[in-house]
């Protein structure tokens, strides 16, 4: 697909107007933007615009350990309010958030509303997807801090399922 100059000019300056965080990506009309988290710490996010559509795709969260039925039903019960998008998977499981717009859509108001969908759809349900995909990892790194002094900051907000796991350290 030929690339729209126009339109991709149109990305950048209403990405540049909106203070988006971005920079060129590797492909031609890609655009790599970084939204900020609450928390998921960052989102990146490839814009491509090609032909008559702008595609964008975002890193969701690697494949779960454990629990899989339970994480990706939980996923796909989310595309059902997600307007324009979709959660996907690659051939490793990996989850991305994944849509198509027509080039039209490249305005302020459309793409302000396109990366605060992508935003909200990575970032909202981060704790619950690590919860469901990584506790035993999660229980086995507190343990570890726990055990030798270390920092739990990183696992504060899952302190209430992980606290007294270090009791259990030797049952594992």
């Amino acid at each position: 697909m030929r690339t729209d100059d126009a339109a991709v000019a149109r990305l950048r300056s209403v990405l540049e107007e909106l203070e988006v965080d971005h920079e060129d990506g590797a492909r031609e009309g890609e655009f790599v933007v970084t939204l900020p988290g609450e928390r998921k710490l960052r989102t990146v996010c490839s814009l491509v615009v090609g032909g008559d559509s702008l595609s964008v795709q975002a890193f969701v969260i690697r494949r779960p350990d454990e629990n899989h039925e339970k994480f990706y039903r939980h996923l796909l019960r989310r595309n059902l309010r997600l307007p324009g998008l979709a959660y996907a998977i690659d051939g490793t499981g990996d989850v991305y958030l994944t849509g198509r717009l027509p080039v039209i859509a490249i305005d302020r108001a459309g793409l302000d509303q396109l990366l605060g969908t992508v935003l909200t759809a990575c970032d909202e349900p981060f704790n619950e997807l690590l919860v469901l995909g990584f506790l035993t990892s999660m229980r086995a790194e507190w343990r570890w801090r726990v055990s030798r002094g270390e920092s739990t900051a990183n696992l504060e907000a899952f302190r209430h399922l992980l606290e007294g796991t270090e009791d259990d350290a030797g049952a594992s």
